[in-house]
This record gives C-alpha cells, structure tokens and sequence, in this order.
C-alpha cells in the first residue's frame, strides 16, 4: 500500500515562490511516475505536471509557462513542485500522485493509482 502526504502549502502574496513537498510512504517508490493536480473552488480537478520515475521525462500543463518545476529525489522518497511567479489563478488544493511505470498517459487523463489528500495554497492579489 502507498500513501502520498503533501506539505507545503499555504498563503503567499502574487509574484511569490511556494515548494511542495509530497512524501512517498511505500515500497518501490522508483518505479511510480509522480505527478501533481490542482483543484481550484467550483471546477474539476487538473493536471499540473509529471515526472517519470527516473527524473529524466517531465511533462507540464500549458497554464505552468515554466514558472512551476517538478522534480523527485528516489534516494529520499519525495516528490517536489517549485512554484515561481505565482498568480491569483494558481490558487487551488494541490494533489500529489502516483501512478505505476510510465504514467503521464494516464495522468493526462486525470488517473492515477494513489493520491495524496491535498494541500491548500491560496495567492493574494
């Protein structure tokens, strides 16, 4: 059984950076490509990126422009989503998941195996 716990959120003022951090609790951690959703008040969940399970294969949303980042650290067990230049429209709960072998197919799909139970960042205008 795999549990994701995301951290990290909260308030942060337009133009701000924010980090999440999500922890993999779980075997084989190496072989889930990871990925991270975003719900915002009144709409449906969204993909926001993805990471396969070496690090080297990385997909974003259009909406991300470059500003957001992914990245995983198999030796830790985390996966992590650096946020720049953070917008009001950026506000949402963020969700961690997880998804076995090659899972930006199904994250594009808005699938995944495992999810985390979300994390609330707010932007201020």
């Amino acid at each position: 059984q795999v549990q994701l716990v995301e951290s990290g959120g909260g308030l942060v003022q337009a133009s701000g950076s924010l980090r999440l951090p999500c922890a993999f609790i779980g075997r084989t951690f190496g072989s889930y490509s990871m990925g991270w959703f975003r719900q915002a008040p009144g709409k449906e969940r969204e993909f926001v990126a993805s990471i396969n399970w070496s690090g080297d294969v990385r997909k974003s949303a259009e909406f991300v422009k470059g500003r957001f980042t992914i990245s995983r650290d198999n030796a830790e067990n985390t996966v992590s989503l650096q946020k720049n230049s953070l917008e009001p429209g950026d506000t949402a709960v963020y969700y961690c998941a997880a998804s076995w072998g090659s899972g930006y197919g199904r994250f594009a799909q808005g699938e995944a195996d495992y999810w985390g139970q979300g994390t609330q960042v707010t932007v201020s205008s």
